[in-house]
């Protein structure tokens, strides 16, 4: 994996030495609106970021690429994640702190790792899941040019009836 760096911000590849400040950014209870829950210890954080630094699943198949976002000022502020699938597709995710929602960085993070996923990892296709409540979310997949999955055409994501899955088709020049 690469760093990317967008000049606003930097994509580092996520390791074991990111889980404290990545906990504190991950303590937001305002991420946990539509899902899930803060990691439960920092040790607990530490022990997943080192198992994911494998960057492949166990059977080998799936590439995990993770990155933090970075700051020009050195402050960690969310991750931006993709699975990378035999084929040329890739699940993605991302989370950034509630502080700087709204400024477009979010945006310009995932623009980066999609960037990086078509012109170093052969991405061809792109999916995201997410809950139906998250507008948010919603929106931002929207800018970035993806559409809802046509139903019964969700692929290898695992979805819940509350979820919704955007998908993308990427143009390779």
């Amino acid at each position: 994996m690469r760093v990317v760096d967008t000049g606003r911000l930097r994509l580092e590849p996520q390791t074991a030495a990111h889980a404290e400040a990545m906990f504190a950014v991950l303590g937001d209870p305002a991420l946990y609106e539509h899902e899930n829950e803060p990691p439960s210890s920092v040790e607990w954080l530490r022990a997943r970021f080192g198992r994911l630094a494998s960057r492949r699943s166990a059977d080998g198949r799936e590439q995990w690429l993770n990155w933090v976002i970075r700051l020009p000022t050195g402050e960690l502020i969310g991750y931006v994640q993709a699975t990378v699938r035999p084929g040329g597709g890739a699940a993605i995710a991302y989370v950034l702190s509630s502080a700087y929602w709204g400024r477009g960085i979010a945006q310009q993070a995932v623009e980066a790792m999609i960037a990086e996923l078509v012109e170093h990892h052969e991405v061809r296709s792109l999916s995201a899941v997410l809950k139906r409540r998250n507008v948010r979310s919603l929106r931002l997949l929207e800018r970035l040019g993806f559409a809802p999955a046509s139903p019964g055409h969700d692929g290898e994501d695992r979805v819940e009836p509350d979820e919704l899955v955007m998908r993308r088709e990427l143009r390779v020049t």
